[in-house]
């Protein structure tokens, strides 16, 4: 039986539900539409590959720089991370069967805060968040130095991803890819490839 691969797993909105859609908007009172608008148009992938401090993005995290309580936005985002519904139980299985592990997600130093919350280290290895590489999906380097550290080639990586732009990109270097679509749908793709 060959190895399975090692499954190279992005963190939002595929295993935890990521508060920017609907908590950061809200701790506002704006709308998604007019937090886009008016937050600064850059510094979240500054902050999401390591280049700038959490006190720098929070600074600047308006285009106008407003004031605003730094603490109780952080308590609102560590607040809001759970999990998506069916993926622990997922992670669980993967794990029994001693499939590898590994995220491959853009965020900034905030994973040690959704670590904090639901501990994923339980099931995976952190070792590609682009706060510690520098790198961001799409990128094809983001892709091949993730393979790296999970010791395998990129054919020997199967990645997980929401957004379809990441998984096109990750079959470019020669990775699988698979689209998330829900913990269902996800665990029969990998029943069917004999992953689970």
């Amino acid at each position: 039986m060959s190895e399975p691969p090692v499954l190279l797993l992005d963190v939002m909105d595929t295993l935890v539900v990521d508060p920017f859609h609907r908590e950061l908007p809200a701790f506002f009172g704006l709308t998604l539409p007019a937090y886009l608008a008016q937050k600064h148009p850059t510094l979240w992938l500054d902050f999401e590959r390591g280049l700038c401090s959490e006190a720098d993005f929070l600074d600047g995290l308006f285009r106008d720089r407003r004031r605003f309580d730094h603490d109780a936005f952080i308590a609102c985002v560590q607040g809001a991370y759970r999990w998506v519904e069916g993926m622990e139980p997922l992670l669980i299985a993967l794990t029994a069967r001693g499939v590898a592990l590994h995220a491959l997600s853009n965020y900034p130093v905030w994973y040690l805060r959704i670590e904090k919350e639901l501990r994923l280290s339980r099931y995976l290895r952190w070792s590609g968040v682009s706060c510690i590489t520098g790198l961001r999906k799409p990128d094809e380097a983001a892709f091949l130095t993730a393979a790296a550290a999970a010791g395998r080639p990129p054919s020997g990586c199967l990645l997980v991803d929401d957004r379809e732009a990441n998984c096109v990109a990750a079959r470019a270097v020669g990775m699988d890819a698979v689209r998330f679509e829900g913990a269902g749908p996800l665990r029969a793709v990998l029943e069917a490839r004999g992953v689970l």
